[in-house]
């Protein structure tokens, strides 16, 4: 134990100076492996020295003293008969399994472990639609790399949702996998009023055309704008944008209840056509009553994560937290909120680094950031997006248009890929697809090429070297933090298959996501909706053990968990593998990582002199 202690502590100390972390910390934090120093000598640990010493017959369980023959490996999910893997992959059921689910199947199989699907780090978004609303697609959006189905509130009836849900749920169930659920929130609407032409309004370059609260059918002078706060937020030189960016007018004058403009972008401009307001932040809520009632909806059914449209500014994340605690203010594990960038207010000023701060993860929205920003803005934009993110180690998605034209073709553009590619390139947790899965005609093939290209781009070395420079550094100087430092040095130095993290709230596996290890980071929590939070975050594999599964006076039997886990999810296929463990005593305490433990797959009670 005090070897073991002392080359972690070792390991850890020679990386403190790539951190900004003091070995002072580094130091507190290892120390407290020690069984004494760790609670007062209460706890686990005890239990699991106490074990060893009288399995051991009192001797010390040195690396010199004991053997383990491993068997060969010919395979990379080969399991040597009798061994230790080898018996903990018989007889295991789904974690899952519920009333009205159908049972969990036995899915240890080389083909499923070793495929590419379960080597990704990158995470995947699928919307759910018309393509894509039976078990046999949603599963084979699964299988093909979706780890999170999102769900459209702008479009369809809650019957409709709540049956994409409880499908989601049972191929959860049948793969004894955690997959996350997102409700997206529509969110407001600007649109303008009619015209009396039914065919509407040709608009000429440079022309005056009057925007009022007047009822009356518009005329190609004027037409309503039944939104008294765009007349009031806007100011003289502000831009107004018509159907996406279409038709193009400037503010030149503004009275009581109108605004008059001037017209720069010339074009068609008919009935209920959307309003942009680029360079205003107007006085209204970014949840309107269907918004409301879709939350509201939302949490009756429990969707893992609410993604809000429309964000301005902080305050929306703070008025949408307050509506979902209020709903159920008992929750310990309510939905995790996404703030969805798509408005230039929130890079005014401190907005983003604010927003981000508030919320639990981001998308960059491309679609209507694309209408109310320059192109060429966006894609520089979105790296800023994605630095903000990664700094505070909140996931970032990135959105619109991924591989938009295999909505009707097999395959995408080479420009698509390589937009992709960029994506990866520049460190997003993950990526979605919109009409390409929910509506297009090849669903499953989008998702696939996504894992393709995901793929394709972790194995280059320039992806490992960028990651690498531009790791962000954990400043805040707690033991948790330091554990995960020191975990991540260790785990490259003995060139560990896999970190091990044992959580609750899942703060100890975002920040070693945050770190963008070299290992996958395995998350194992007796809390569902932690594992379905963890199913967005970049490298991390959750998995859902319940509490009756984890004997927290017991760590022993924690270590032999991990190493089941490990070899379940194929992380490891030799019991010569390291595993890099990491727990917190008393277990479940939210943040009190402090242990960490090397072990090789074939157990705690196991080592091998040539490790």
């Amino acid at each position: 134990m005090n070897l073991f202690s002392t080359t972690v502590l070792s390991l850890a100390l020679s990386a403190a100076n790539g951190f900004s972390i003091s070995p002072v910390s580094l130091t507190k934090a290892i120390h407290i492996i020690s069984p004494i120093a760790l609670n007062g000598g209460r706890g686990g640990m005890d239990a699991y020295d106490a074990q060893m010493a009288s399995m051991m017959g009192g001797r010390q369980p040195a690396a010199t003293t004991t053997h383990v023959e491993s068997p060969t490996i010919s395979a990379p999910t080969g399991y040597g008969s009798g061994s230790y893997l080898d018996s903990l992959s018989r007889g295991r059921t789904s974690s899952f399994g519920s009333a009205g689910s159908p049972a969990a199947a036995n899915v240890q199989t080389d083909d499923y472990k070793s495929s590419p699907r379960w080597r990704k780090k990158t995470k995947q978004l699928a919307t759910l639609g018309p393509a894509s609303s039976s078990f046999d697609m949603i599963e084979r959006l699964f299988l093909a790399g979706a780890d999170v189905f999102r769900l459209n509130f702008s479009h369809g009836e809650y019957a409709q949702k709540k049956e994409l849900l409880d499908i989601i749920r049972q191929v959860e169930a049948k793969y004894d996998h955690p997959i996350a659920i997102l409700g997206d929130l529509q969110g407001p609407k600007l649109r303008v009023g009619k015209f009396a032409n039914p065919n509407g309004e040709l608009l000429q370059e440079g022309q005056i055309f009057r925007f009022d609260l007047d009822e009356t059918p518009g005329t190609n002078q004027r037409v309503l704008l039944p939104h008294p706060e765009i007349i009031e937020a806007s100011e003289i030189g502000h831009v107004l944008l018509i159907d996406d960016g279409k038709v193009k007018l400037v503010v030149v004058g503004k009275g009581p209840g109108y605004l008059d403009c001037q017209v720069v972008v010339a074009g068609m401009i008919k009935d209920r056509k959307g309003v942009n307001t680029p360079d205003s932040i107007l006085e209204i809520s970014c949840l309107t009553p269907k918004d409301r009632a879709d939350l509201e909806y939302m949490l009756s059914i429990g969707v893992d994560w609410v993604a809000l449209s429309f964000v301005q500014r902080p305050e929306d994340i703070v008025e949408i937290k307050r509506l979902i605690m209020s709903h159920n203010p008992n929750s310990a594990f309510p939905p995790h909120v996404m703030a969805k960038i798509e408005k230039p207010s929130c890079f005014f000023g401190d907005n983003l680094e604010r927003i981000v701060e508030l919320c639990d993860g981001i998308m960059v929205a491309r679609g209507d950031l694309g209408v109310e920003c320059a192109p060429e803005d966006v894609p520089i934009l979105q790296k800023h997006i994605i630095n903000e993110c990664r700094r505070q180690g909140k996931p970032v998605v990135v959105a619109t248009q991924m591989l938009e034209s295999m909505i009707e073709s097999p395959t995408p553009t080479r420009a698509e890929a390589s937009d992709a590619a960029t994506a990866i390139y520049d460190g997003a947790d993950a990526i979605m697809l919109s009409a390409e899965s929910a509506a297009g005609k090849y669903p499953e093939e989008s998702v696939l090429m996504q894992q393709r290209i995901i793929n394709r781009v972790e194995g280059d070395p320039h992806y490992s070297a960028y990651l690498k420079s531009t790791r962000p550094r954990i400043t805040d100087g707690t033991t948790a933090s330091a554990i995960i430092l020191a975990a991540r040095s260790v785990a490259m130095n003995v060139n560990a298959k896999v970190i091990a993290s044992f959580t609750v709230g899942g703060t100890t596996a975002r920040k070693a996501s945050m770190k963008r290890p070299e290992q996958p980071v395995m998350a194992i929590s007796p809390v569902i909706e932690t594992c379905r939070h963890l199913a967005m975050s970049w490298g991390v594999y959750p998995e859902y053990c319940p509490n009756e599964r984890i004997d927290s006076d017991n760590f022993r039997d924690m270590l032999r968990l991990a190493c089941e886990i490990g070899l379940k999810k194929g992380l490891v296929s030799d019991d010569k593998d390291l595993l890099v463990v990491t727990a917190g005593f008393p277990f479940g305490t939210p943040g009190a990582a402090n242990i960490i433990r090397v072990i090789p797959a074939a157990g705690p009670t196991f080592w091998d002199e040539t490790l």
